[in-house]
């Protein structure tokens, strides 16, 4: 049975098939929840492995191994910045979090978690960025229902918890689908 959670913890420390770097285009290290994973998988690895495969589009996502990460694999997903919401932004997020989901089902993942794709430095409303997140999810969950999948979304801020579980609710999304 699938199921859709929003834990309070570090993306680094879980121990999921995957985990999803809110990557930029390049695939470069960068700031944030990025920064964090690449420091934690072994910054140098993991940049080598991206720059094999040399960038990602914005709505897409590629996996690489977790190295030095509990999990076994990195999803980078490419999230849209913000500009207003009138350049493609909700449905570029959507397929962010579909091509992540996809990504992982292609290589017989189970478990994955993800931060709160461009919700931080790219300027994403966080009220429409949970929106659009877990919608996605749900979609995902009840389109492959013969496919079981725990999604964990990691958040380390009180406010952004309480935000998503309201979404979660609003959405009528049970932890367990």
């Amino acid at each position: 049975m699938s199921s859709i959670s929003i834990q309070k913890i570090s993306i680094t420390v879980l121990e999921t098939d995957a985990i999803v770097n809110a990557a930029n285009s390049g695939l470069m290290m960068g700031g944030g929840v990025c920064g964090a994973i690449f420091s934690a998988a072994g910054a140098a690895r993991l940049q080598t492995a991206c720059l094999k495969i040399g960038g990602c589009r914005t709505g897409d996502a590629v996996i690489t191994p977790g190295f030095d990460l509990p999990s076994k694999h990195v999803i980078h997903a490419v999230g849209p910045v913000w500009h207003g919401g009138k350049k493609g932004e909700p449905e570029l997020l959507y397929s962010a979090y579909k091509r992540s989901l996809e990504v992982a089902k292609e290589n017989g993942l189970h478990s994955i978690a993800f931060p709160l794709i461009s919700a931080g430095i790219y300027g994403y409303p966080q009220d429409l960025a949970w929106l659009t997140a877990l919608q996605a999810c749900k979609d995902f969950i009840y389109a492959d229902n013969d496919y079981d999948m725990d999604i964990i979304f990691a958040v380390i801020d009180d406010g952004i918890m309480s935000l998503g579980q309201k979404t979660m609710a609003e959405l009528d999304i049970a932890d367990k689908m």
